[in-house]
């Protein structure tokens, strides 16, 4: 794998780590793994030498009702994007690798913790609403 792939998973990983930490600091949202990525199950003979398994996962409500779905290319991908869902919507939003390398970004701008906060914030007061 590439350095610039090895860099994109690397901020993919952050950005479930961030996602752990949102739900761990929220009462009533729940981390969920949806789905693990295809090598890891099936094992294509390949070491597993992604730094997490973690394909798609969600905050999701004490019902286990996904409000924030979130998932990453395949390793194959030629264009490598994380795509940030709100479940009940039609809208979504996709993140690349930043330019310098470092972290995940939507389009030019940085995608930071803080936005991702901010924007789960938002989706559980409407979900709740």
């Amino acid at each position: 794998m590439d350095e610039k792939s090895k860099a994109f998973y690397r901020a993919w990983a952050e950005l479930l780590d961030w996602m752990r930490e949102y739900a761990a600091a929220r009462e009533g949202v729940r981390f969920v793994k949806q789905a693990d990525f295809t090598d890891y199950i099936y094992r294509m003979a390949r070491p597993y030498d992604l730094p997490t398994t973690i394909m798609s996962a969600s905050l999701s409500n004490p019902q286990d009702e996904p409000v924030l779905l979130v998932s990453a290319s395949q390793r194959a991908s030629v264009f490598k994007e994380v795509v940030l869902h709100p479940f009940d919507s039609h809208v979504y939003r996709k993140l690349t690798l930043a330019e310098d390398g470092e972290g995940l970004a939507e389009g030019p701008r940085r995608f930071t913790k803080e936005m991702l906060f901010a924007l789960a914030d938002d989706l559980f007061a409407v979900a709740a609403a």
